[in-house]
């Protein structure tokens, strides 16, 4: 489904060239679960934004569903990820004056969809998150991992064919992280691709596969020990 092939990805100011991506060559398959570890600096946020097609690149090739999405124009790009593409931020992302059922239906109005359509998407999205109660409420009035919820309600809605997600339990604490865990482990069960990045490996246990980055390439890409994970 993902696949990537010598992508190499610079950013350039006056003085400075940084390498950001230097050889990436990865493949993720329809209905895996993948969690990309490294330390800081190691390219995993800037493969997850080229991954959800948010960024571009200088060499390499990258096929996303049989496409070759490296010769999509801006408008192609803006298309496929808002119709295939789910995304999971450390930061929510929700829009504060909007609620719950307006802040999920925020990327849907893009596609064009009925009412009717929309209405009945948001609402199992957020039954799914087990927060239907709570769709005219504003994300001030949720703990943060409520409001993650809703922003994985967000990028449920879509019906993504790959779920992308960036440090998900970065800003929960402990019970809220396994929580929110639980939750992207009940969506992949379902069927969903999922790709996640963490700095925490013990969270990075519980996906199927590691891949683990360093310099801007893959520096392990193994199984995960579900036995530490459940210790």
């Amino acid at each position: 489904m993902l696949q990537m092939t010598g992508v190499k990805k610079t950013y350039r100011t006056e003085l400075v060239e940084t390498y950001a991506l230097r050889d990436m060559t990865v493949s993720v398959s329809d209905g895996e679960f993948v969690a990309v570890t490294g330390s800081s600096g190691s390219g995993k946020t800037t493969f997850l934004n080229i991954a959800g097609l948010l960024e571009s690149f200088e060499f390499g090739t990258y096929r996303l569903d049989g496409e070759d999405v490296s010769r999509f124009s801006d408008d192609e790009r803006s298309a496929y990820r808002n119709q295939k593409i789910g995304f999971i931020f450390q930061s929510f992302n929700l829009i504060p004056d909007l609620n719950l059922f307006e802040n999920v239906d925020v990327p849907l109005r893009y596609r064009r969809l009925s009412t009717s359509d929309r209405k009945q998407r948001i609402e199992h999205a957020l039954e799914t998150v087990g927060l239907a109660s709570r769709m005219k409420h504003v994300p001030a009035q949720l703990s943060g991992g409520q409001q993650q919820r809703v922003a994985i309600a967000r990028a449920l809605a879509g019906d993504p064919k790959i779920l992308l997600a960036d440090e998900p339990t970065g800003n929960l604490d402990s019970t809220m992280a396994h929580q929110v865990l639980d939750l992207i482990e009940e969506i992949h069960a379902n069927g969903t691709t999922i790709v996640m990045v963490t700095h925490d490996q013990e969270l990075a246990r519980r996906a199927e596969r590691n891949i683990h980055l360093l310099d801007g390439r893959v520096a392990a890409d193994e199984i995960a020990d579900k036995r530490s994970a459940a210790a």
